[in-house]
């Protein structure tokens, strides 16, 4: 009996919680540094959920570990509502491919709250390059370990997306990290490394004014920002993926404050000013229905482990 009183007094304590949410301020950690395109995005997304809430959404870096650092916070944080993470596929998905003993598990300790906004990656080399794709490939094929690729370091997206293409075309090029993409950049402008796998929002004004040239884009449609440039798949290369963002809280939060949570980022969603600023950058709001967003996490993570493993990427 006691047991049960126990059960039904949580219960109404999680209703009258969810009923007065929210209270006070909610925090949004961004498990990177300040000042990135996740950050930014996290900023406008913030911005959008404070003029529809009651309560102000205030967005906090705990960057370390690859993201680790600040994700596994959020996972063991009170679930409340009122510590969200700001999630995509570097944390989520890539991290579970590539780390072991992983402190936290996506689909066990999260709920997502919305996905956001999905963004292409461009395949950019030297401007003094090949101009084709395919007369690449057969100059690279031709120079078997005396081209680069660059990232912002082992494990990153453009790190894992890059070898992953590059075994597929069978090509042998030497990896060459770095501590930030604008790094990388430099060195390609400077004739110092060959090529690179980036988001389109970071290289494509490089594109555009010449400095870069652009193979294809990892999108499944072209981009309206570099409609010149086809897809990976219309170049005859098996490879499509785009780089997404989400909000998740602990898996424990009360269904009331997640439906709520739900619901207010399918209104940002729908915000013509965010949608803007979105397609500004390059990307596409992403807007999936709450009863496929755990479906859509559980793919994402069996499709790009299963990369991984198969192309021996590793972050050793």
């Amino acid at each position: 009996m006691r047991h049960i009183l126990a059960i039904i007094a949580c219960l109404l304590g999680a209703a009258v919680q969810a009923q007065d949410y929210p209270a006070r301020p909610i925090r949004l950690i961004v498990p990177i540094g300040p000042g990135g395109g996740t950050d930014i995005l996290a900023r406008h997304m913030a911005q959008k959920m404070t003029e529809r809430l009651r309560s102000s959404v205030v967005v906090e870096n705990r960057p370390g570990a690859g993201s680790i650092i600040g994700t596994d916070y959020v996972a063991k944080a009170p679930p409340d509502g009122y510590t969200l993470l700001v999630g995509g596929i570097f944390n989520m998905v890539m991290n579970k491919a590539l780390v072991k003993n992983l402190p936290y598990e996506p689909l066990r300790d999260f709920v997502p709250l919305g996905y956001i906004s999905a963004y292409p990656f461009a395949l950019v080399v030297r401007a003094d390059l090949p101009a084709g794709f395919a007369e690449f490939i057969r100059y690279a094929k031709e120079r078997p370990g005396k081209l680069t690729y660059g990232s912002p370091g082992l494990g990153t997206l453009q790190h894992v997306w890059a070898t992953i293409l590059l075994k597929q075309l069978g090509l042998e090029l030497v990896h060459v990290p770095f501590k930030a993409a604008p790094a990388v950049h430099q060195e390609m402008l400077a004739g110092r490394i060959d090529l690179m796998m980036d988001n389109l929002s970071a290289v494509k004004h490089h594109v555009q004014s010449g400095r870069l040239r652009a193979y294809a884009v990892s999108s499944a449609a072209r981009t309206p920002q570099l409609e010149d440039v086809p897809t990976l798949k219309e170049s005859g290369v098996d490879f499509e993926g785009e780089s997404w963002f989400a909000m998740f809280a602990p898996a424990a939060t009360p269904a009331p404050v997640v439906a709520t949570l739900q619901s207010v980022v399918a209104e940002v969603l729908r915000d013509p000013d965010f949608t803007a600023r979105v397609d500004k950058d390059g990307g596409r709001v992403l807007a999936i229905a709450p009863g496929e967003q755990a479906r859509f996490l559980q793919q994402e993570i069996e499709r790009w482990g299963g990369l991984v493993t198969r192309y021996s990427v590793g972050v050793d």
